[in-house]
């Protein structure tokens, strides 16, 4: 058990150590405008070793943020749009026939970097998302017989439009469960857009973020990350709130059994404590409260139910069953 002195070094340490988050967002702040909450998401998943699917309709600055945080990273950015045509190759690479030498020559491919950004993933079909499946889980690479290790910190930062149906092909749920983050934007208010439009009609030059961290920095802060402290009764928590996906009728939660195809998988439960100490450490606290895990809750479970043709013909979405679980699962 940890003692309220161990705490109190632990909140010093966290304290300390987090300084950089408020330089990381200042950094954002030049170029995006509100979208706070898009940016902790992106914090979170980069804290806690995850990646992190963005879901909006086109000209909420999915893209730009994504290339702004990866801009205040001294490390390489790779900007892969994906398209119908794209092949698994175009992604990790393939191997090249030498005729002087008569040999095979291995060409990486733009898959090794630290920040990988997958513009409009579901543009392309499931043999080339999946192609991103060894390397966001198991952080390598094979082609052919010789496997590479990604570069540290390897983050794949995606995004998708969820208006058009045509030329575009869904995740498949394996893929969509290796994102530790699927977060659904908004519009701006009123006030930022009137900002978003000044900065951007502006005569002056548009800002840009400046290098603040190395990589060997974000290395170190995921190892504090893991230091916050979580007690047994919010692992329980995260446990009751990830059953009650799979087995709602044990939480008073028996309408939700035909609407439930399945819930979350054990990697819920591990992102779901993750994140939650990602929170916290944000919040420049040394241990996680149920309220950090209220807060992650819908980024990381939202993708991994998956909801029967019932529930969506009585217009009952992934959303509103978390809804009533949170509200259901009693609060430690």
């Amino acid at each position: 058990m940890e003692t309220a002195l161990d705490i109190r070094e632990l909140n010093e340490k966290i304290e300390k150590e987090s300084a950089f988050i408020d330089l990381i967002v200042r950094e954002m702040d030049k170029v995006i405008i509100g979208q706070r909450y898009m940016v902790d998401r992106m914090l979170i998943a980069l804290l806690s070793n995850g990646h992190l699917l963005l879901e909006g309709v086109p000209g909420l600055a999915k893209t730009l943020a994504i290339k702004s945080l990866s801009a205040t990273v001294d490390g390489a950015f790779s900007r892969i749009q994906f398209t119908p045509d794209l092949l698994p190759a175009d992604l990790v690479g393939t191997q090249i026939y030498q005729v002087k030498k008569d040999e095979f020559t291995i060409r990486k491919g733009p898959v090794f970097a630290n920040f990988v950004l997958a513009d409009e993933i579901n543009r392309a079909p499931a043999k080339v998302q999946s192609a991103l499946l060894e390397a966001m889980q198991e952080k390598q690479v094979t082609i052919g017989d010789t496997t590479f290790d990604l570069p540290t910190p390897f983050l794949v930062l995606a995004t998708q439009n969820p208006v058009e149906q045509e030329g575009t092909y869904p995740l498949p749920e394996a893929q969509v469960d290796r994102f530790m983050l699927k977060v659904v934007l908004d519009y701006p208010k009123k006030e930022e857009e009137k900002l978003i439009i000044r900065q951007n009609i502006s005569p002056t030059t548009y800002p840009t973020t400046s290098k603040i961290l190395k990589p060997e920095d974000i290395t170190r802060a995921r190892n504090v990350v893991r230091e916050v402290y979580m007690d047994e009764k919010i692992e329980q928590y995260i446990i009751d709130i990830v059953f009650a996906t799979r087995n709602p009728e044990e939480y008073g939660l028996a309408k939700f059994k035909d609407l439930i195809s399945f819930g979350g998988s054990p990697r819920a439960s591990i992102n779901l404590a993750l994140a939650a100490k990602a929170y916290a450490f944000i919040k420049r606290r040394g241990y996680v409260i149920p309220e950090d895990v209220r807060a992650i809750c819908k980024d990381v479970l939202r993708h991994r139910i998956g909801v029967t043709y019932e529930a969506e013909a009585e217009n009952i979405t992934s959303e509103n069953i978390i809804d009533e679980i949170l509200n259901h699962v009693e609060v430690p």
